[in-house]
């Protein structure tokens, strides 16, 4: 089965081809076509992504994505088509409210042969709405015109998938293998937007277990790097300095303190608001901070959150009994996040197979809208009424 995904929920356009095969138990994936385009540049003057620009970039970046993926997976065949007045008046009845992008799309597949693909996914939510929309409507028009059958995907359940994929070696294609899943399934999706534990005891069937009260971890490590006066996005630069205080060894020297919020409450869901305010307070006290202070500040920052995630991860672990931990989402390439959860769950729970995905799949890709595409597709689950939501929960 040849799945074309599309990802477009927040600030990266995204278009992969996918070739798919094999069942729950076991499914391979080949990648033939992956296209993708970062937004970070243009929204870093904005401290965060601005939806109307998300909306417009993705507008202008989808139909050059599917082209180039098209054409790395040799599914691009040049050849004129006409297009009926009808279906013309429908595709740009779909795309009305994407300026420029049904020009576009008609100049493009009037071109072309409709490609060798069996459906198309689509990332149906969480996300921003009218960044969502724009992938939605760009999927309904190719469904329209190539007569495929569309596929709504949940944004996060691709987080989840890709953490259980494993890359192949020696393969021409970049080639993803899915097996050996030992349920009940915890996973613990961190980002932006979410920051939350889902438990998988049957396939594909989510039940919530945790979930922050208040700001997502991804969201406070923006807010807390921007009082730091760092750049966006703000994970990767607080890490940054964090990681460069534990390369000086000088892990022992604490000149802050900040507080671990819920840790000790017999919840599995969380809080970091109380954090960032901490954060806000110490930084009006000590305004002047030097470059050194602002490293430990960063450090202690990161500790803390990731101290709030274990012991929380570790008490739905001892609840659940879950034999398979996942990591997800934008925050679980953060390195000490990593190495912490590796090393705790070599020492502390053996038996728990930890499943962190690859560096180049943490981030909003479409090839994860794929994967989830394929095992939904398999069941059949294909939708003629489609529609945004942004906040489309697993559970």
């Amino acid at each position: 089965m040849k799945i074309l995904a599309i990802e477009t929920s927040c600030d990266e356009t995204a278009i992969a081809i996918v070739a798919a095969s094999g069942d729950e138990k076991q499914a391979q994936f080949r990648v033939l076509g992956n296209a993708l385009i970062s937004q970070i540049a243009i929204h870093t003057e904005y401290g965060g992504v601005f939806p109307a620009l998300a909306k417009r970039e993705h507008a202008k970046n989808l139909v050059p994505l599917l082209e180039a993926a098209l054409e790395e997976a040799e599914l691009l065949h040049e050849d004129t088509q006409a297009l009926e007045e009808e279906t013309r008046d429908r595709i740009s009845e779909i795309l009305s409210r994407e300026p420029g992008l049904a020009e576009a799309f008609f100049d493009f597949v009037s071109e072309c042969e409709p490609p060798e693909i069996d459906a198309i996914a689509v990332t149906a939510g969480p996300g921003l709405e009218p960044a969502l929309w724009v992938g939605i409507n760009f999927a309904r028009a190719l469904a329209l015109i190539w007569d495929k059958p569309i596929v709504a995907v949940n944004h996060m359940e691709g987080h989840i998938l890709s953490a259980l994929a494993s890359e192949q070696p020696d393969s021409e294609n970049l080639t993803l293998t899915i097996d050996a899943v030992t349920l009940p399934l915890l996973a613990l999706l961190i980002s932006g937007g979410h920051t939350e534990l889902v438990l998988m005891r049957k396939w594909l069937t989510y039940e919530l277990v945790g979930q922050t009260r208040d700001d997502a971890v991804g969201e406070a490590f923006d807010k807390v790097a921007r009082m730091l006066g760092l750049p966006y996005p703000g994970g990767p630069e607080i890490s940054r300095l964090a990681e460069s205080v534990r390369t000086r060894g000088e892990t022992m020297i604490a000149p802050f303190e900040l507080p671990r919020p819920m840790l000790s409450e017999a919840t599995c869901d969380f809080s970091f608001s109380g954090l960032k305010t901490a954060v806000l307070y110490l930084l009006k006290k000590n305004p002047h901070l030097s470059e050194e202070e602002r490293g430990h500040l960063a450090h202690e920052f990161e500790n803390a959150v990731t101290d709030v995630l274990w012991k929380k991860t570790e008490r739905a672990l001892s609840e659940t009994e879950a034999c398979t931990l996942v990591l997800g989402g934008g925050v679980s390439a953060n390195t000490h996040i990593r190495r912490t959860f590796t090393e705790k769950i070599q020492n502390d729970y053996p038996a728990v197979a930890l499943r962190i995905p690859s560096a180049a799949l943490t981030t909003d890709n479409a090839i994860m809208i794929a994967l989830a595409g394929f095992y939904r597709a398999n069941r059949k689950e294909f939708v003629t009424d489609l529609a945004a939501s942004g906040n489309l929960s697993l559970a």
